[in-house]
């Protein structure tokens, strides 16, 4: 009986559970404060790109132009064109590859602007090789060649930089932004020099790629193999970083270097691999762009690419899906400045405006964001 009355006083009857508080309706609560959070942010994010657009208008208000009708010019231009959509993805070819190879480094805390020079010399690496063995060697091997050779030479340049900054601790965004002019510089000297084309007219340009060496089209005029290229590259690089050991270890050392440096990492190589890598894309970005489009190197033949390309990539946060979205977009406003000359007497450049002002946007949202906080 003992044992039986001790038993009953200590365990805890089945029919009375301790009371606890449902849990339902905190989630509830909290599910409700955070789709207030997201709608306001989504509100406040449409706020501010509307207000790009009204304060694009005015601009062009101030220039004697009808806005409406410039937007439509630019939609038309870039989207609704005989060929548009074709014209559009092949000018987006070296911006997204550009644009890589500031996404790649920047995991790493590494800011590259240097995209501009590596497009320039993997132009001038693969000019040398197609024109060279264009016409001797069949078309895949000649496209091969130059893709490796503009690879090679986007990656070196981007190197040289990377050699800079983990040796002697220079600056990697004013290095690279200085190679740029180098570049620049060594293609004016070889199209001015030795690979002036004697058949251009006193034009400085190179002589023109074998046609077995120009990228084809496929599907008719549907899609260049230039596309199909730089498609499969973005993949890469998205699974590079997101699904290897070293894109791993290139978070790390962005995010604390000295942390990796104490678990071991070797987080020179990191640094140093990731601006070849990432000079590497935009090498091939150059021959993709020369390859596709070009088909000679000739001055401006990057047309700003590179700069264009570094601001996709901050835009796109450096990841790889919204960096190829944000090089697309920006490929279509350029590209919808084309047409303002004839139609409105607007210079072309005027799209900059918009550009620049999609690229501040972001620092509002990211302020109001704080504030919310």
């Amino acid at each position: 009986m003992t044992l039986t009355s001790d038993r009953t006083e200590t365990e805890t009857p089945a029919e009375n559970p301790p009371e606890t508080t449902p849990p339902a309706a905190g989630g509830r609560v909290l599910g409700l404060v955070g789709g207030t959070i997201g709608l306001r942010r989504l509100g406040v994010a449409l706020g501010v790109y509307l207000a790009c657009l009204a304060v694009f208008a005015l601009v062009v208000i101030s220039k004697g132009a009808d806005p409406l009708g410039v937007a439509n010019s630019m939609v038309h231009s870039a989207f609704l064109g005989t060929g548009s959509i074709q014209q559009l993805l092949l000018r987006s070819v070296p911006i997204v590859l550009a644009a890589l190879a500031v996404a790649i480094p920047a995991r790493a805390g590494l800011v590259n602007v240097g995209g501009e020079g590596q497009l320039i010399v993997g132009a001038v690496a693969a000019t040398g090789v197609g024109v060279a063995v264009g016409h001797a060697v069949p078309g895949p091997l000649s496209w091969l060649l130059m893709a490796l050779a503009g690879a090679a030479a986007g990656g070196l340049w981007a190197g040289i930089s990377g050699i800079l900054r983990t040796s002697l601790g220079a600056n990697e965004a004013v290095t690279t932004l200085l190679l740029n002019f180098v570049a620049n510089d060594l293609m004016l000297y070889l199209i001015y020099q030795p690979w002036k084309d004697p058949n251009s007219s006193g034009q400085p340009q190179s002589r023109p790629l074998a046609a077995q060496a120009q990228l084809p089209y496929i599907l008719g005029h549907w899609l260049n193999l230039a596309m199909i290229v730089t498609g499969v590259a973005a993949v890469g690089a998205l699974l590079l970083l997101k699904r290897t050991g070293w894109g791993f270890g290139l978070r790390v050392v962005g995010g604390n270097p000295e942390g990796g440096r104490r678990a071991g990492l070797p987080v020179n190589r990191l640094l140093l691999s990731s601006m070849v890598v990432g000079g590497a894309f935009a090498g091939l970005g150059g021959m993709l762009n020369l390859a596709g489009t070009e088909f000679q190197l000739r001055p401006d033949i990057t047309l700003t690419f590179g700069y264009v390309a570094f601001l996709a990539s901050w835009l796109g946060r450096h990841d790889p899906v919204k960096v190829v979205a944000a090089s697309i977009l920006f490929s279509a406003i350029a590209l919808g400045g084309n047409g303002l000359q004839l139609g409105y007497g607007l210079d072309g450049s005027v799209v900059d405006i918009l550009l620049g002002l999609i690229v501040v946007a972001p620092l509002v949202l990211a302020k109001n964001r704080r504030k919310a906080i």
